[in-house]
């Protein structure tokens, strides 16, 4: 069984998903993980008959810790240590710098056909709405203190208060110290050694914590959010996750100050890239809105959902790891459309959860899946005839839903190859010289060339498959290595010592084209 339909089966009441974020910064596609995760939960559970709400929080009362290295360092750092809501945008399409950088992800999660209900931390707090429990824990901070030591070993003060005032005198939330609480009002202190990142003004007094003035440390701040949105269920990542991490607090937290059960929960694995774990406000990874416009909406919640929640994907939008991508989903995609041949009622197995589940809709449409490493190969040869290459290469009459995908796919190809391929995977073909690299090779490599030839000249198709064949059995022949063999190609065709695939790139290629050039290459 699929793992969110586990927990759809295990469900006996009504349930309410939730997730949430700190825009902090351009929202990376490693956040998209989560946001998938807890909407195929949503999804699971309607699809088993469950009653299910799906919410997601903005955690806008957070503090500017750092500005992005994507904005205007001078503009920006006077607002360090100020709630992001109260940051002015980026520019004049937001009124705030919260709303600047989520109203973006917004705009992911309608491409993603992600439907939760949405809310921003600003309004519970300046509402009122969390005043009762803000009331609570502040009486309640011995309890809230012994938690912190005893799950996570981090002692507090015994005049240490479990809130944060918005100093009235210089705005920042950061920097603030609560040490008495009178049943009205906080004692604070605007520290000027609170953190190492921004100082405090020094201001101190009695202020009300209630109705916006200030907000609950964040894993205080996760309980009430709970018990006030009704939470039932919300994973979290490992880093939260872990053994006397933020989640164990915000559970003892829970079951100590408020005497309730703590939401369901399991940890899910980062997404890293090239091993480094993404982050919002340092620039590491693709942004969410960089992934959404470059792939397809179905691939890419299929890359959240071809792994398992525990597992880490590691991520880089790099010709192997798109192609791969497009591949497994292709795989699935047409097994799913054999199946359908032989029974139009298709049981959905686990195999097959992971592509109903990256679809927008409940339904699976099977289509003819063109294949993306060959578009960018053909996308890069001159004077090509796409469209008439692209039937050519079906074999089978394509309907106007297979050219939308195919044309979807295109723009894929072309959008990755302008942004995100390196000259290594770029393909220049010479056409009308033969490239000065050929110059530099040896007997040897001439000798496979010339034998490759012979075995070209004798193939009934010329096909990548076939292609590639002929190129492995010429070495094999001769009893030289490829990685002697296969830069000679590279070598005489685009002029570098790596490319494509070189069977495909034959392929694309005229067959008298490609005789010509290696017979003149090994003159």
């Amino acid at each position: 069984m699929f793992w969110a339909d586990k927990i759809a089966a295990s469900s006996h009441q009504e349930e309410l998903v939730n997730d949430s974020k700190t825009p902090s910064g351009r929202v990376h596609v490693g956040s998209v993980r989560g946001v998938i995760i807890h909407d195929v939960m949503y999804r699971a559970l309607k699809r088993a008959g469950k009653p299910v709400k799906f919410t997601y929080g903005v955690d806008d009362y957070d503090a500017l810790d750092t500005v992005p290295h994507y904005l205007d360092k001078e503009k920006f750092s006077p607002y360090l240590g100020y709630p992001l809501c109260n940051v002015p945008s980026p520019d004049e399409n937001a009124p705030d710098y919260a709303k600047y950088f989520m109203g973006e992800f917004l705009e992911v999660f309608e491409y993603l056909g992600v439907k939760a209900e949405i809310y921003y931390l600003r309004d519970l707090y300046r509402s009122g709405k969390l005043n009762p429990y803000i009331d609570k824990f502040l009486n309640h901070a011995q309890d809230v203190r012994e938690v912190y030591r005893d799950v996570s070993k981090a002692d507090r003060a015994d005049n240490w208060y479990p809130f944060q005032v918005i100093c009235p005198n210089c705005g920042k939330i950061a920097t603030t110290n609560v040490t008495d609480y009178n049943g009205s009002e906080v004692f604070f202190t605007c520290k000027e050694d609170a953190t190492d990142w921004v100082k405090g003004c020094g201001h101190q007094g009695w202020i009300s914590p209630f109705d916006g003035n200030g907000k609950l440390p964040w894993k205080v701040e996760w309980v009430a959010k709970w018990d006030l949105v009704g939470v039932t269920m919300e994973m979290a990542g490992k880093d939260h996750s872990q053994k006397g991490g933020s989640r164990d607090v915000a559970n003892a937290i829970c079951r100590k100050v408020l005497h309730k059960k703590p939401p369901f929960h399991s940890p899910y694995e980062f997404i890293l890239v090239n091993g480094t774990k993404m982050s919002s406000s340092k620039g590491v990874g693709s942004s969410a809105k960089d992934m959404a416009d470059l792939l397809p909406p179905e691939l890419l919640r299929f890359l959240m959902l071809r792994t398992q929640p525990k597992t880490v994907i590691n991520f880089a939008p790099n010709y192997e790891t798109i192609t791969r991508l497009f591949r497994d989903y292709d795989n699935l995609l047409n097994q799913y459309a054999q199946l359908q041949k032989e029974n139009e009622n298709v049981e959905l197995d686990r195999t097959l959860l992971p592509l109903f589940y990256a679809q927008l809709e409940e339904e699976i449409k099977p289509y003819y899946t063109f294949d993306i490493s060959t578009l960018i190969s053909l996308l890069q040869v001159p004077h090509l005839d796409l469209k008439a290459e692209i039937e050519k290469r079906a074999e089978t009459e394509l309907t106007d839903y297979d050219w939308e995908k195919i044309n979807e796919r295109i723009a894929v190809a072309k959008k990755w190859l302008e942004d995100y391929a390196d000259e290594e995977e770029k393909l220049v073909i010479y056409f009308d010289n033969i490239p000065e690299t050929a110059s530099g090779l040896s007997d040897e490599q001439k000798q496979y060339l010339t034998k490759l030839k012979e075995n070209l000249i004798a193939l009934e198709k010329w096909e990548g498959e076939e292609l590639q064949t002929a190129l492995f059995t010429a070495t094999k022949q001769l009893g030289i290595s490829p990685s002697v063999a296969f830069p000679a190609i590279y070598y005489s065709f685009l002029g570098k010592e790596r490319g494509p695939k070189a069977g495909y790139l034959f392929s694309y290629l005229d067959k008298d084209f490609v005789l010509k050039r290696l017979e003149e290459v090994v003159k």
